[in-house]
């Protein structure tokens, strides 16, 4: 349970604050991003990245469980600036190498603070700047910082905690059940059966990383998934390479491939979904041989990119299936036993591990409590400014990327709009800026921030009446289109009235 503060409120022995430009929050993909960034666009800012972890990396430092990897390939996951020589698809580790490679050419380690949970972030218009209170994990010391301007690269999911859902006769279950994020180091399940619940890409990477590890793994899925498969290698950057063409260029030719081909299959997605569904199913057949597992387990009922299509490197999670070492069923969970779990269909897997692969629990801003001048911040009554800004609270961006498209793309086009915007508010003097509703928008049809007729995993239908508003009319739009964002971030207009500035001592007035 985390710590509870009341926005508007200070914690009781809250030492003096340490005040700063710009207050990065997150030490992953995001927030490592946003410092390069700062470095090079922004060179006379002041900045620091905190974090609550115990080191920096985000989803790559808080997932450990076997074979965890990428679900994207590296050339549009990793950074413009940062040329990957990498398999396409990477190993925890290997990403961790590479952010590591960014901390240390940007020199931004004495930049950050680790072990620091935010509790609280309070907006004083009058003093133009926020007030970010928590504690340290490590000693329980509360922290002070204030900062002109918050950079959200916190992620959009709790990292001290996973999605498992609450079945029956759970606490008769005689073994562990446990949740990837929180894989125990120490576990042997040599001998061991184990059911593996979930069908997503967590899962199809764990099955392969554990069979033959154990006697047995049971993929339990209450629907199927799509999957794609190639081998994990890059054609075009390996005969680049060859070539001795420059690393720079080459990434950036194949990251436009990667990014053009992205696109056409999105497109397929929604103008040609049978054809797609047929291409996709007619991948998964020729690695498993079969038909009728095909039909009965890797089906889904929903049309291409109505959830993610998880990628499988080298067809990894088939060949393990192929082998007997792993199996997979289709069914949903009646309860747990001593010995295993009993399906609906009445089927009894038996089980001395259970590996809960159901997804993540989604947070809106970090859990964070936020207050503008003492009032709480209610985000799912905020409308979003080019997915990134919110209405009635000033001096913020927020980094939510793509579901169909790598979330880094989204930390390069948002960090140069910050910059640019921290540019423009320097030249008109201003210290303080907000995204307002103008007079013509009064007649606009609010939607969620996401659409979910076309994007529906349950992990995001779980918060999505929590999660800020958007609409069908620039700049309100939330696009989750990453060729819209490119032409939309890059050409906003600055001072057309959607962002409305503060001159100090003038203070920005919100909306009602």
């Amino acid at each position: 349970m985390r710590d509870q503060v009341t926005p508007g409120t200070s914690a009781p022995g809250m030492p003096a604050a340490e005040h700063v430009d710009v207050l990065v929050l997150g030490a992953g993909i995001s927030g490592i991003g946003a410092g390069h960034h700062l470095r090079t666009q922004c060179p006379k800012r002041s900045f620091v990245i905190v974090d609550e972890q115990d080191g920096y990396g985000g989803t790559w430092w808080t997932h450990r469980y076997p074979g965890v990897r990428s679900d994207s390939e590296l050339y549009t996951f990793g950074y413009r600036f940062k040329p990957w020589s990498g398999p396409p698809i990477a190993t925890g580790a290997e990403i961790l190498d590479y952010l590591g490679e960014v901390v240390r050419e940007d020199e931004l380690e004495p930049r950050m603070r680790l072990r620091h949970r935010v509790l609280s972030a309070n907006w004083c218009s009058e003093r133009a700047r926020w007030t970010v209170e928590g504690r340290r994990t490590d000693t329980g010391e509360p922290f002070r910082y204030t900062a002109s301007f918050l950079w959200m690269g916190q992620g959009y999911y709790r990292h001290d905690q996973g999605y498992t859902p609450t079945w029956p006769g759970m606490e008769d279950f005689r073994g562990p059940v446990i949740h990837p994020q929180q894989w125990p180091d120490d576990l042997d399940l040599t001998g061991k059966r184990v059911v593996l619940i979930g069908s997503g890409a967590t899962a199809a990477t764990v099955l392969p990383a554990l069979a033959g590890q154990c006697e047995h793994i049971t993929m339990l899925q209450r629907s199927p998934t799509y999957f794609v498969t190639k081998r994990n290698v890059n054609e075009l950057a390996d005969l680049l390479r060859e070539l001795d063409i420059p690393a720079e260029w080459t990434h950036e030719i194949v990251r436009r491939k990667v990014l053009k081909e992205q696109r056409e299959v999105i497109r397929r997605s929604f103008e040609e979904p049978d054809a797609l569904r047929r291409e996709l199913l007619a991948g998964v057949r020729q690695h498993l041989g079969s038909d009728e597992l095909v039909e009965k387990h890797f089906t889904p009922s929903y049309r291409p990119w109505q959830q993610r299509i998880a990628f499988v490197p080298d067809a990894d999670l088939f060949g393990a299936i192929r082998t007997g070492q792993a199996s997979v069923v289709t069914d949903t969970i009646e309860r747990f036993e001593p010995d295993g779990i009993r399906l609906a269909s009445g089927e009894f897997l038996p089980a001395d591990v259970v590996i809960s692969a159901t997804g993540l629990n989604l947070s809106v801003m970090g859990d964070i409590a936020f207050a503008v001048d003492g009032g709480p911040v209610d985000f799912s009554r905020t409308v979003g400014y080019l997915g990134a800004m919110f209405t009635d609270v000033p001096n913020l961006i927020w980094v939510f990327g793509y579901f169909r498209a790598s979330w880094t793309l989204r930390v390069d086009l948002l960090a140069d709009f910050m910059c640019r915007l921290l540019a423009h508010m320097d030249e008109i003097g201003a210290s303080q800026v907000m995204p307002q509703l103008r007079p013509e928008d009064g007649d606009m049809t609010l939607l969620p921030w996401v659409d979910a007729a076309n994007f529906n995993p349950g992990y995001l239908m779980r918060i999505l009446d929590r999660l800020p508003r958007q609409s069908s009319r620039a700049p309100w739009r939330h696009t989750q289109d990453y060729w819209e964002d490119q032409r939309e971030l890059a050409s906003a207009a600055l001072d057309d009235g959607t962002l409305v500035y503060g001159m100090p001592p003038q203070p920005l007035r919100r909306t009602a």
